[in-house]
């Protein structure tokens, strides 16, 4: 047990934070406990963004997917755009999950922020959340002149799960080559079902929050089949394409207790060998999903770094 690697401002949340239970009789009840955990429009709203929601034409035969947008009211220009995509292990969550720091983000950076509700997992497996987020994509170049973006700078987000759908939504869109991305945040992502099938092998990570047979069931519904199978492709695992080349520049950060801890380096090093600009971030002492506790000091550097990483990436320092 690594509780005693744990920070000590991140302890307490330990403590408070509910059980996930991850079943296919529990996963309804897990899916209502998670959207009743995110936050009042009113605790995150800021006078100084927007905040719509909308939906758009999702992939052919599928159903619209919707969104919501948050726009920063002084902005002046084209703005850059960020695509976040909220965690839950490919099966629960809500774009709401999120608001608060997409409404940050939109603040201070001076970006549009589309958050996605992506379909989930086991009623949508692989592909379907990427090609709803490949929908999204196209619908803001499609429409780039009535939002007021910039084409040239939409980047890519998301944390945990929502880090993984990041990550191989880039790897649709250079296969596909029909729109650009110039940079992806991946935070925590969930990028490897082969950590499911063989267990994590640093024996300090897992231990809190998202633990080893949550992601062997996250990974099997995402799949439609047990993890680490030959066949897995880098849509829904993006640590299992074989080529990283071209892939817009990235910034990974992850937890050094974080089960997805050994997975999240290996692919930043793979990136970094492929010739992609990556910024790697360890956190010590940190579990998945440690800025929960947004009070601790590891928690509000974790998200200064990566603000200033996406206005680095959008021309903005």
């Amino acid at each position: 047990m690594s509780r005693h690697l744990v920070d000590p401002e991140l302890a307490p949340l330990l403590e408070v934070f509910p059980g996930i239970v991850l079943s296919s009789d529990a996963l309804p009840a897990m899916r209502a406990q998670m959207a009743e955990m995110a936050p009042p429009p009113e605790s995150y709203a800021r006078r100084t963004v927007t905040m719509e929601q909308r939906k758009v034409p999702g992939p052919q035969g599928a159903p619209d997917v919707p969104i919501s947008l948050y726009r920063p009211k002084k902005a002046k220009g084209a703005l850059p755009v960020l695509i976040y995509l909220h965690g839950g292990g490919y099966v629960m969550g809500t774009a709401q999950s999120s608001a608060g720091g997409s409404v940050r983000t939109a603040d201070e950076v001076g970006c549009l922020v589309v958050s996605v509700d992506y379909r989930l997992a086991p009623e949508a497996p692989a592909p379907a959340a990427a090609e709803d987020v490949h929908a999204v994509l196209a619908w803001l170049n499609a429409e780039a002149q009535s939002l007021g973006i910039d084409t040239d700078r939409i980047a890519i987000g998301g944390d945990s799960a929502g880090g993984g759908l990041a990550a191989a939504s880039a790897l649709l869109a250079r296969d596909r080559g029909l729109y650009k991305l110039c940079f992806q945040l991946l935070i925590y992502p969930m990028l490897d079902d082969r950590t499911a099938a063989q267990g994590a092998q640093n024996p300090h990570v897992g231990d809190f929050i998202w633990e080893h047979h949550h992601n062997v069931f996250a990974w099997t519904a995402y799949l439609g089949a047990a993890p680490g199978g030959a066949d897995v492709s880098p849509y829904a695992a993006a640590a299992r394409a074989a080529d990283l080349t071209g892939l817009p520049p990235a910034y990974i950060a992850v937890g050094a207790l974080d089960l997805f801890l050994e997975e999240d380096m290996a692919y930043a090093a793979r990136l970094a060998a492929a010739g992609v600009p990556t910024e790697l971030h360890v956190y010590p002492g940190a579990y998945h999903a440690f800025e929960f506790n947004f009070e601790a000091d590891v928690a509000r550097r974790a998200e200064a770094d990566r603000r200033r990483a996406l206005a680095r990436a959008f021309g903005k320092t």
